[in-house]
């Protein structure tokens, strides 16, 4: 048998695409090791971003160019309303959502933005119950119950060392959980419409130009020479941590589905932890161990339910 016929056939398994969301999972979770890295170097969130989706912006052009020559794609061209539509989505979803973000990891820890992150299933269940009025179970209940517990604990645990920038920071990443939550809500009939793979590289691509167009407005251009590392950092921050994890992603459910997806990505609080204790130092304890534990234990639960409303 011919050796590249073997490996293709291999990842094309169900194991491979339980390795694919694997490997998709853990490399979404090494963006904030990144940006906590670059931070080190004296850079702030806008700038931190803007080199990020600067290198990244390549890339979902090419994807972006890619998809639009589908099948699909050509039998649905982009009209004028959907042009305004991703650009609110990539706005909302893939702007505003990274940059709240990257500004609340200048004072909390990388493992509990990724903790705060991982509510976004329990946030889109509450923006559904507000906005279209959808019942929530008892079951999701306790599962949203669970989740923020554990967010808590590990929140005031921050708090009793760190002080007041815990919160500032946490503020910004749940508004960040928030932004993302609603593009999740509202991208469901473009998806349908015009393709994950468009929409996320159109998407991507807007959110590109608006980071860009944000540090031409708030920073000199003297700003943009910042230290070499944080140029390798951003490298692969938007080619390992950004790029790559889509691509990852959408070959895993390809392959085994969203649902399996989703159950496999809830590797992404440990890796992060596991990487904040390895790469940063961040401490780990019993109290950041409970309420990991929590949490995953929350989405776990609400998972079971078939919702998929979360990468």
């Amino acid at each position: 048998m011919d050796p590249s016929h073997a490996t293709v056939k291999r990842w094309s398994t169900p194991t491979g695409g339980i390795l694919l969301a694997l490997a998709g999972a853990t490399a979404f979770s090494g963006k904030a090791i990144i940006v906590k890295l670059s931070y080190r170097y004296g850079v702030d969130a806008v700038t931190v971003i803007m080199y990020r989706m600067l290198m990244a912006l390549p890339f979902f052009l090419a994807m972006s160019w890619w998809a639009s020559r589908s099948t699909h794609a050509l039998a649905n061209p982009l009209e004028r309303r959907d042009a305004w539509a991703i650009a609110g989505l990539g706005f909302l979803g893939y702007y505003l959502a990274s940059f709240l973000d990257f500004l609340g990891l200048q004072t909390i820890t990388a493992s509990l933005e990724r903790l705060i992150l991982y509510l976004n299933p329990t946030l889109v269940l509450l923006l559904s119950w507000l906005v279209y009025k959808h019942p929530i179970q008892a079951r999701r209940a306790w599962a949203m119950a669970v989740s923020y517990g554990g967010v808590l604990v590990v929140f005031a645990h921050e708090m009793s060392f760190s002080g007041e920038g815990v919160v500032t920071g946490s503020v910004f990443v749940l508004a960040s959980a928030l932004s993302y939550a609603l593009y999740l809500m509202f991208s469901g009939q473009m998806v349908k419409r015009v393709g994950a793979l468009r929409l996320v590289g159109w998407a991507s691509s807007v959110a590109c130009v608006c980071c860009l167009v944000q540090f031409a407005i708030l920073k000199p251009l003297s700003a943009a020479l910042v230290p070499t590392p944080v140029l390798w950092l951003a490298l692969l921050n938007a080619t390992a941590c950004t790029v790559a994890p889509v691509l990852l992603v959408m070959l895993a459910i390809e392959r085994i589905g969203a649902a399996l997806t989703s159950q496999v990505g809830m590797v992404g609080p440990m890796a992060t932890l596991v990487l904040g204790v390895l790469v940063l130092g961040e401490p780990l304890n019993m109290w950041i161990g409970l309420g990991t534990v929590l949490v995953l234990g929350g989405v776990y639960m609400a998972s079971q339910t078939g919702e998929k409303t979360w990468t």
